[in-house]
């Protein structure tokens, strides 16, 4: 009983998946923003090409 009881509330949380049909996202949480380039490596780039400016 407990089963059947659980496939129902998958199939009605899903269920708007079908109607979508080619336009349902990847998944269902929330994505985050990621950088291209972690914070570290821009700083360090940023001091490298200040570096290079002043020493000219």
């Amino acid at each position: 009983m407990v089963a059947k009881q659980r496939i129902r509330m998958a199939n009605e949380k899903h269920s708007k998946n079908i109607t979508q049909r080619g336009n349902v996202a990847k998944t269902l949480r929330p994505q985050e923003e990621k950088y291209p380039v972690g914070p570290w490596l821009l700083a360090l780039f940023v001091f490298v090409v200040c570096g290079s400016v002043c020493s000219s």
